[in-house]
């Protein structure tokens, strides 16, 4: 599939809903995927890679899934984190459909999905997750990333994963000079390599106040 194909607000193929078992969390949960979104045959091999390493989301707050999909990230982080506010956003409407039916199916009521301009501009995130959508091209990429990653909270991190043959170490770069631009307390790394994909951490420190 091509990547206009799934990050376009409204796909050209027909919305067949078809119904998947996957495991989530440790357990197996059936969840509805379709065509023209991202990743409908399951959970992809950068998800998996990035659920397995990250830490625990923050327990209370605000969490983010940048490019929700179907809901593989934003199902997880509701799971771990009952109390607080899962913000699931993507362009593509039919991905926050399923998403939405996803979460509501499973019981998740901590789960708002959104387009990204739905998101009140006056939110901070607690914990951003995202497998972002590389193939969309630097120049769609990186207006997605400035928007959301200077929204974090104090004291918080974001992690992303990026195949390393599709650019992980120099979005790396542009992400610790696209930050630095933005204040010093913001911090970039790669603390994991695993399957041929990298972790990217951001961190935002405590302020001196």
């Amino acid at each position: 599939m091509s990547s206009s194909h799934y990050f376009s607000v409204s796909p050209d193929s027909p919305f067949e809903r078809r119904r998947l078992q996957v495991e989530l969390e440790g357990r197996p949960v059936t969840v509805s995927t379709a065509g023209g979104i991202f990743s409908p045959e399951g959970v992809d091999k950068g998800t998996a890679v990035l659920l397995k390493h990250v830490p625990d989301p923050a327990p209370t707050g605000h969490l983010l899934d940048i490019g929700c999909g179907w809901g593989p990230i934003a199902l997880t982080m509701a799971m771990r984190s009952p109390k607080a506010t899962v913000w699931a956003v993507d362009v593509n409407e039919r991905s926050r459909t399923l998403c939405a039916e996803n979460a509501a199916a499973l019981g998740l009521e901590n789960v708002q999905v959104m387009a990204p301009e739905e998101v009140p501009s006056a939110v901070r995130f607690d914990t951003i997750w995202s497998n972002p959508p590389i193939r969309v091209g630097k120049k769609v990429l990186h207006e997605l990333l400035e928007l959301w990653l200077p929204r974090l909270a104090e004291d918080t991190e974001a992690w992303m994963v990026v195949q390393k043959n599709l650019g992980a170490d120099s979005l790396l770069t542009w992400i610790r000079s696209m930050l630095a631009s933005v204040g010093e307390d913001f911090s970039a790394d790669r603390p994991e390599t695993d399957k041929g994909f990298r972790l990217l951490r951001v961190r935002r420190s405590a302020g001196l106040g």
